[in-house]
């Protein structure tokens, strides 16, 4: 057996969860080299996102009323068919889903990469709340599909690329995102039956790791250290680390691969854990 070979008792899938405002092509050099590993990937976008991504753009209106109760039972449907319990890896709002889907008793491990805020997170930083303006302020938004100009995907996602690297990004992988989505996320503190709630108690959950870039506005290393203190009274394994001078655009951002492969040494080598009693 290679190095790179998964162990027999190691987790053989990975599922890989994308963002607001992107589909499952952002993951698309993860799935080549986590792959090249000897690893089953399965990517695959939000209910309603697969498909053309011109076409998206053009006529979003199939994911207008996308909510996340309904994108983390597409998922947890996908998990539940595999023969053993597999890797989730979970960027932005993805990574949200992967805490609330761990939660469910669901995978071997996870990583929140840049994780969206679930219930419970008060204070979000500034810089969150910029990037969500353009589909918060109009309460309408709740039911549509918002795309985001050139400019506001500069600041949100690549901010440490020049502008005409930044459009590139943007032209490549950029669709309109479902606000509600948005919404519940945003609200959810206000919500009693919020789908964004996890139990941070939970001492029965699979392993957790927080990715955090220093240089990302959406989800700054302050929102993912906040996140990470929540469960302090879990004793499930939870862990934080910092990437200093990554933007939120980590999953395609020069030195990408360092993120991934440390993303999968650390789910590997804690997937085999059993859960707390």
């Amino acid at each position: 057996m290679t190095p790179d070979t998964p162990a027999p008792n190691t987790p053989k899938t990975i599922v890989l969860i994308h963002g607001l405002w992107m589909t499952a092509l952002s993951w698309e050099y993860w799935v080549a080299r986590y792959e090249d590993r000897g690893f089953e990937v399965i990517a695959r976008s939000w209910p309603g996102m697969d498909g053309d991504i011109d076409e998206l753009r053009h006529d979003p209106s199939g994911i207008e009323h996308l909510g996340i109760e309904e994108i983390v039972d597409y998922y947890a449907a996908i998990i539940a068919e595999l023969d053993r319990p597999p890797i989730i890896m979970g960027h932005s709002f993805g990574g949200a889903f992967t805490q609330i889907l761990l939660d469910r008793g669901l995978g071997a491990a996870g990583v929140a990469i840049d994780s969206g805020p679930v219930k419970g997170l008060l204070a979000l930083p500034a810089s969150t709340l910029k990037t969500g303006f353009p589909v918060l302020k109009n309460p309408a938004n709740d039911h549509r599909a918002v795309p985001l100009t050139p400019e506001e995907f500069h600041y949100a996602f690549t901010n440490t690329l020049s502008d005409e690297e930044s459009l590139a990004v943007y032209e490549r992988y950029a669709v309109p995102g479902p606000g509600r989505v948005l919404f519940q996320g945003a609200f959810a503190n206000f919500n009693p039956h919020s789908p964004a709630a996890v139990d941070f108690k939970n001492s029965r959950r699979a392993p957790l790791l927080f990715i955090a870039g220093g240089d990302d506005h959406v989800a700054p290393a302050s929102l993912n250290e906040s996140n990470l203190k929540h469960y302090r009274k879990s004793d499930a394994i939870t862990e934080l680390k910092e990437f200093p001078g990554r933007s939120h655009y980590t999953l395609g951002q020069e030195g990408w691969e360092d993120v991934a492969d440390y993303a999968l040494d650390w789910a590997v080598s804690h997937a085999t854990q059993p859960a707390a009693a």
